[in-house]
């Protein structure tokens, strides 16, 4: 394989998954900068919390084509480049937790990057090697958030769920195992993205949402 066609496919995944959708959706409707809500990030759920469900949810599938797309891009110019289209889609998660496009400086004066967790992303680079995964992964991020009642939860959950059904397609389906490391290695950008939560998680106070939220709420 062409190793300068191999650098141009993973910095189109980067730049791919650099876009903002959250940032741009929010700024667009609202005027609001999302990076000064509640966590900062771009993904959907604070997308959610600074614009509404409508906005937050579009912002989520977009950032799950986008990395979808840098998978189905490299596969499609290299159809068994198995390990660069793993690397694609992983490198298109970081482009969404460090996003060029957010370049900004800090109230010290250090250039930094935003962007979002990596949640959705994650999701979408394993959609991009099994579409069907998106009716197993949705379905089980919204019972984990309304159900357990938190957000970071899923986020940190699904990656690691979409290993598993890869794994399960390697062992039943043929397809190639070196798939099954596209959510373990978006993990390691996730779990690093939460530290605060995984600490709030830890010490039983993280933010609760879905039911037991509303449960919560009446109680009080």
């Amino acid at each position: 394989m062409p190793i300068l066609l191999q650098i141009s496919i993973l910095l189109v995944a980067y730049v791919l998954g650099s876009i903002p959708f959250g940032f741009i959706l929010v700024k667009s409707f609202t005027g609001k900068d999302v990076r000064n809500v509640e966590s900062g990030r771009t993904g959907g759920t604070n997308t959610m919390r600074a614009a509404g469900f409508t906005l937050g949810f579009v912002t989520s599938i977009l950032d799950m084509l986008k990395s979808a797309a840098a998978v189905w891009i490299t596969r499609y110019i290299f159809p068994d480049g198995y390990w660069l289209q793993v690397f694609a889609g992983f490198i298109a998660v970081i482009g969404h937790n460090f996003s060029i496009f957010l370049l900004q400086k800090d109230q010290q004066g250090k250039i930094k990057l935003g962007g979002g967790a990596g949640g959705t992303p994650a999701i979408g680079a394993i959609i991009g090697f099994w579409w069907p995964s998106f009716f197993i992964l949705v379905p089980a991020g919204y019972l984990i958030v309304m159900v357990v009642g938190y957000a970071s939860l899923a986020t940190i959950s699904l990656p690691l769920i979409g290993s598993i059904i890869l794994l399960i397609r390697f062992l039943n389906a043929d397809q190639p195992w070196e798939y099954i490391f596209s959510g373990l290695l978006s993990e390691i950008l996730i779990i690093w993205a939460l530290r605060p939560n995984i600490k709030r998680l830890i010490d039983g106070t993280e933010r609760l949402v879905g039911f037991r939220a509303k449960k919560k709420k009446q109680k009080e």
